[in-house]
């Protein structure tokens, strides 16, 4: 390996380090019905997006109700001794693509056959805390 893809590969594990996040993969909704959830959540507190989920009617709403858990607990496995309440979580970045389309037929009249596309997606969830935001600033 040559030094300067070394150096971008450190560089990458340090900025992963202070990355929070968590991944959903193949996750058997369609893209555009959890985008409309993600759209829900983005930017806000953790607390406030938990219940935003919690109360929500659709199923996508569920899953990205666990994701954003799953988020919590890398967060905090990463930061062991610090408080939840104080550290001012919030959902910094939601991503949503598309997956792999399972292909099925389904029958058609006078012996033809339609297409059906049952859509999965990939959902990236990213948090940060508003303290972070503030010394980065000061710098």
């Amino acid at each position: 390996m040559g030094a300067r893809k070394r150096n971008t590969a450190d560089l990458r594990k340090a900025a992963a380090k202070s990355r929070y996040q968590a991944i959903l993969r193949n996750c058997p909704t369609s893209p555009r019905k959890m985008r409309l959830v993600t759209d829900l959540i983005s930017g806000l507190d953790v607390n406030k997006a938990l219940d935003v989920l919690k109360f929500s009617s659709q199923e996508a709403s569920r899953r990205m109700e666990k994701l954003l858990l799953s988020a919590i607990a890398n967060w905090q496995a990463k930061n062991e001794g610090v408080r939840l309440e104080e550290s001012n979580l919030y959902v910094k970045l939601v991503h949503v693509d598309g997956g792999r389309a399972l292909k099925r037929l389904q029958t058609a009249p006078q012996g033809r056959a339609y297409r059906v596309r049952k859509r999965s997606n990939h959902v990236t969830l990213v948090l940060d805390s508003k303290i972070n935001e503030v010394e980065k600033t000061s710098n």
